[in-house]
This record gives structure tokens, sequence and C-alpha cells, in this order.
């Protein structure tokens, strides 16, 4: 077996002890970077250690930048990581410390790197967790139009809600124009409730509470559909039957038959 093949098992398997070190190794690597990025916004942390967090910064980029060509010069399919999911994340993990020559701050973005965490299910074989992530993001897709509708919908009920209030409090009351009186009114749907502005007349304060009782029927509306959505997905995949033996009940995530062992329908 080549140097190269074996670098590839290393990096990109988890079924060899090296692979497992490297990537466990690499997660606490990722850990620690992270932790770096948060302690050194602290102030009076950074005013004591803020040469050590730079080099430390510095050093993990390095690190970092090395895995990501290494990765790229050990695979064959290398336009096809470079565009994966997690090729495009190890690239911008990278890049705000570049960035950073030319753009001052931009070294914070290097909080991006927690992403790179994902990989932990893979390597933990979590495999149901993944199998639980697809199964969401299938019923987000499905209720995809039905949401949209509705966020049209809030939209348009805010604009107009923000525009009663501008005529009902006015100016004198901190309402001075449409687009503030329509932040209030979104402030107030979603239940947030800031209290930088407040209605100060009966008929205002009426609308207030109607809206703020409104706030919780919205609230439970996107809730129900991607529930319905889940539902119906696993529902679905329930029914999914095995070309085989036409068994059906199979779990969401299964790739085959538990009663004859056969590869079931994608």
């Amino acid at each position: 077996m080549s140097f190269r093949k074996k670098l590839y098992i290393i990096i990109f398997g988890t079924d060899t002890p090296a692979g497992k070190a490297f990537d466990v190794g690499l997660l606490i690597a990722i850990l620690i970077s992270v932790l770096a990025v948060m302690l050194e916004s602290v102030y009076s942390i950074n005013q004591r250690y803020g040469i050590f967090f730079k080099y430390l910064e510095w050093f993990f980029t390095v690190i970092f930048s090395l895995e990501y060509i290494v990765r790229i010069y050990v695979t064959d399919k290398r336009r096809r990581y470079i565009f994966s999911f997690y090729g495009l994340i190890d690239l911008l993990s990278l890049l705000p410390t570049y960035l950073s020559f030319f753009f001052a701050g931009t070294q914070y973005l290097l909080i991006i790197r927690a992403m790179r965490l994902l990989r932990v299910f893979r390597i933990l074989k979590l495999g149901r967790f993944v199998g639980e992530g697809e199964q969401l993001g299938r019923a987000i897709k499905a209720s995809r139009h039905k949401i949209t509708v509705f966020m049209g919908t809030v939209l348009m009920l805010v604009i107009m809600l923000g525009t009663v209030m501008y005529l009902v409090e006015g100016r004198e009351n901190g309402f001075s124009s449409i687009p503030l009186s329509i932040y209030w009114a979104i402030v107030t749907l979603t239940t947030v409730g800031y209290g930088d502005i407040a209605p100060q007349t009966i008929l205002g304060q009426t609308i207030a509470s109607f809206v703020m009782i409104l706030g919780y029927a919205i609230i439970a509306v996107p809730t129900g559909i991607v529930t319905v959505e889940l539902q119906k997905d696993q529902n679905k995949q329930k029914e999914k039957a095995c070309l085989k033996c036409a068994s059906k009940g199979h779990d969401s995530e299964a790739l085959f038959c538990k009663f004859c062992g056969e590869k079931l329908p994608v």
C-alpha cells in the first residue's frame, strides 16, 4: 500500500486506531482553538494574554492549513472534497486569520471552526443522529412552501399593525415613523417585548394586548407545519417495503431489511 493511500485511510477513515486517533486529536485541537477565540474577546484576558492568543491562533491556523492541503493531496476526488460540505467548512475555518491582515477583527470569525465538530457524529458512529437530522431536513424541505406563505402573511400582518399603531399613538408617544412602528409590531408579535417603545393610549394598549395574544398563535403555526411533515416522513419510512420479501416497518435510518438483509430502496 502506498504512503498516499495510508494517509488517506488515516485522515478520511475512522475504522483504524490511527484514523480514530487522528480525528480525536483534530477535535481536541478544534475545541482548544474555538475556546481561545472566545477567551480572546474578553477584554481583561486579552490585555494580559493577547500575544499568547495571537501565537496560538497562528499555530492552529498553520496546523489546519497543512491538514487541508494534505486532505486535498491524498484524495482522488479532489474537486468533490473541495466543494463538499466538510471541504467548504474546512476552508472557511482558515480564511479569517489570513483576512485579518487586511480587515481588523475578522479573526473572531474563526468561531466557524466549531462547525467542524460535526465530525463527531461520524467518529463516534452516531448514525442514528445523522438519520434523524436527515429526516428533519426532509420535513423542513417538504414544508418550505407552506412556511414561505406563512412568513409572507406574518410580514403583511406586522406592516398593517405597525401602520395602525403609528396612526393611533403618533410621534408624541414614541411611534415616530411607520418602520419604527413595524419594528414594535415584530417585537410584540414574537413575544420578545424589549419595552423600548410602548403604547400610551388606551386604544394602543388594547391593540398591543391583541397582538401579544396573537403572537402565541403565530408561533404555533410553523411548529405544527413541520411536525405534520415529520410524521408524514416517518410514516413513509415505515411503509417502505423491501423489494425481496415485501416486509415493512423499518426504522427511518435503516439501509437494509431487518428481516432478510436485502438493501432497501432509497
